[in-house]
């Protein structure tokens, strides 16, 4: 009699059918096709965030060396005189940043002074996912105020 115990709860355990399977397959990929798009999206606006919030901290260290020393760096020294002291500086009391940051997709940002959209100031942009400035995905600091 023990030997037919042991049978039947051999036989009353069994795997996965393959029906089975193929639906746990097809629900998982029912869920990562409506999660990853979300996970992307959100992504790329994290990037232009934080994009945004370095602009706003480039704007806010620039102003303090403009107040400080009665213009904007141009030249060469650019953002680099918010870390270093750059010449004709006479009262730098920087620095203003601790570095410069590259932006979130780790590109440069593009500083230009005088700038074409703010003659009397200056122009910051980041060149945003595509790398390339002048295209649609850029952002920039006059646009901030808008």
């Amino acid at each position: 009699m023990r030997s037919s115990a042991r049978n039947q709860s051999r036989q009353s355990v069994q795997g996965f059918t393959l029906i089975e399977m193929l639906m746990v397959v097809v629900i998982i990929g029912i869920l990562a096709a409506i999660v990853v798009p979300n996970l992307v999206g959100t992504t790329d606006k994290a990037r232009v965030a934080a994009a945004k919030g370095e602009l706003s901290v480039f704007k806010s260290s620039l102003a303090r060396f403009e107040i400080d020393n009665g213009f904007f760096p141009q030249g060469h020294s650019g953002l680099q005189a918010l870390v270093q002291r750059p010449p004709g500086a006479k009262n730098w009391s920087g620095p203003y940043m601790e570095k410069i940051p590259k932006d979130p997709w780790g590109n440069d940002y593009i500083y230009v002074c005088p700038g074409k959209h703010n003659p009397e100031g200056y122009d910051i942009i980041c060149v945003g996912r595509d790398g390339a400035a002048g295209t649609d995905d850029d952002i920039t600091s006059w646009a901030l105020d808008d």
